[in-house]
């Protein structure tokens, strides 16, 4: 992997870079559509390459483990090949989901036994294993298996569990170095910084895993209901120590502010299911706010879903021809709103870029936040 610094944000501490991978570049800041088990839910491939148009997306080592099982995406050549996508694939380590699974598991030094959510199996996932999954996997990007406290978290309990995430990494870095590439390309692991919310843990925490010498290093352990201003504080304590000439990858962040506002503090790389998750409900995320498209005072409504928006569906189809979709909960309107989402998170982030070369981010970042600060 190959991480080029290009501009840097006069009001901010804004970056627009290149990520080069054997699957392409990279522009940064990037939003990774998350395509959990081998699929953004409700897009096509096609779509996603043609019409929203990420340069990565992310794939989740946990689901994928459990289905369609690690057997079969060997034999399809990795999931690049088994799911139709020739561009970057980032896959989390499972850490996250294991966290969230917290009445089905059990987390020692050794890894963590779980339950599987689909049948209740059991298994054991290990700094070591989980390498190897992802080496099966197949993704450009690969994460350090890590384990994302709650929040609030108790000091002393965020300490201990920062501690063997270092002590994790350390396993995950030495079993790398014996398990080969499975597939005709390389791959690029990223560690992750923990420590809750206390600035102490996530100094300590920053400082390990930039002197472990990674290719790129991720943030984990925020936006798990912590407010947006402490994660916006450890985000910056945490940037100020991770090394400039390498790529740094916020997990599970964010709404539209968020991203931004995360950008301005020195962050290139996001993913969250928010886009897709909240447009399956009927949200809709836009330059000038965001739209409950199930509210009535849309129902005789013709204009365009989005006359700024940047995908066809933006101006194919009109407000109140998608509200009667989800009034009559059809499958089309849960489609048509997510192409629309995803669309607009990679315009700002791409407006972002554009606006972080011109020099003039932070005042366009500002006027933004309080544009999308509404509800239509």
């Amino acid at each position: 992997m190959k991480f080029s610094l290009l501009h840097t944000d006069k009001g901010s501490k804004a970056r627009a870079a290149e990520i080069t991978t054997d699957h392409g570049v990279i522009k940064t800041p990037i939003f990774m559509p998350v395509g959990t088990s081998a699929s953004v839910k409700g897009v096509h491939q096609r779509e996603l390459r043609e019409d929203i148009d990420p340069d990565i997306i992310l794939g989740n080592t946990y689901h994928l483990f459990l289905r369609p099982k690690i057997d079969i995406l060997e034999q399809a050549g990795g999931l690049h090949k088994f799911m139709g996508w020739d561009r970057n694939i980032l896959t989390d380590s499972g850490g996250y989901q294991v966290y969230s699974l917290s009445a089905n598991r059990k987390i020692k030094e050794e890894g963590v036994k779980f339950k599987s959510h689909i049948d209740g199996s059991l298994h054991l996932f290990t700094p070591e294993n989980v390498m190897e999954i992802q080496r099966s996997i197949g993704a450009d990007i690969i994460m350090a298996f890590d384990e994302c406290t709650p929040y609030p978290c108790d000091y002393q309990y965020a300490k201990r569990s920062m501690h063997m995430t270092h002590r994790w990494l350390d396993r995950c870095i030495q079993h790398l170095e014996k398990v080969p590439f499975k597939f005709d390309y390389g791959q690029t692991f990223f560690p992750i910084v923990q420590g809750s919310t206390y600035k102490d843990l996530r100094q300590q925490s920053a400082e390990y895993i930039a002197n472990s010498g990674a290719e790129g290093n991720a943030i984990g352990g925020l936006s798990v209901g912590e407010p947006a201003e402490e994660m916006y504080a450890m985000s910056e304590v945490v940037c100020d120590i991770l090394p400039k000439d390498k790529p740094r990858y916020l997990m599970g962040v964010g709404t539209p502010i968020n991203i931004l506002e995360n950008i301005a503090l020195g962050i290139d790389m996001f993913d969250c299911v928010m886009p897709t998750r909240n447009a399956r409900n009927g949200m809709l995320f836009t330059a000038n706010g965001t739209i409950n498209i199930k509210n009535k005072k849309w129902e005789n409504d013709f204009s365009p879903i989005d006359a700024m928006g940047t995908t066809f569906v933006d101006k194919e189809y009109s407000r109140a021809y998608l509200r009667h979709l989800f009034v009559a909960n059809e499958f089309l309107g849960k489609q048509i709103a997510t192409i629309h989402n995803l669309g607009f998170y990679m315009w700002l982030v791409r407006e972002s870029r554009e606006h972080i070369i011109l020099g003039d981010f932070a005042q366009w970042k500002d006027k933004m936040v309080k544009q999308m600060d509404k509800r239509l």
